[in-house]
């Protein structure tokens, strides 16, 4: 999934200092986030991390050294190039709602629009429709074996 969306940026015609903004789950989408954000670390944007719809509260993803990307405690404000939906915000249970979502993507016209998920989650919630995806990036997982 690293490679496609790399290349995806590379070809999006971003210029220094655009945004790439991830719009996702705390804890469980941020490890993701901070994934494709290492990949793409080599690029002239600004990444940031959005928890659920509420860019109120959106913090600066920043290199950090023996580490990776990490997202930081620094507010941030938002004004993206690219619009990162994450899967787990299709998930049933999750306290937000697609219309949030849908709100928040709308408020930001011509912002292209990438979707990661895994196992069909934007297919299965009906999100497929629901967004202008530029994008889907959906990564399906080999069932988990365990040892011991």
């Amino acid at each position: 999934m690293l490679r496609p969306f790399k290349a995806y940026l590379r070809e999006a015609g971003l210029s220094a200092g655009d945004q790439v903004v991830y719009y996702g789950c705390p804890g469980t989408c941020t490890p993701f986030i901070e994934l494709l954000g290492f990949a793409v670390r080599d690029l002239p944007v600004e990444q940031v991390y959005v928890p659920y719809a509420d860019e109120a509260a959106a913090k600066v993803i920043r290199p950090v050294g023996g580490v990776g990307m990490q997202v930081s405690g620094d507010a941030a404000r938002v004004d993206p190039k690219v619009v990162v939906l994450m899967g787990g915000l299709a998930m049933p249970g999750v306290p937000v709602t697609k219309e949030a979502v849908q709100a928040a993507v709308g408020a930001h016209a011509g912002a292209k629009v990438v979707g990661v998920c895994f196992m069909q989650m934007f297919e299965k919630a009906g999100w497929l429709d629901a967004f202008a995806f530029d994008l889907v990036i959906d990564a399906a997982l080999d069932p988990v074996r365990i040892w011991g």
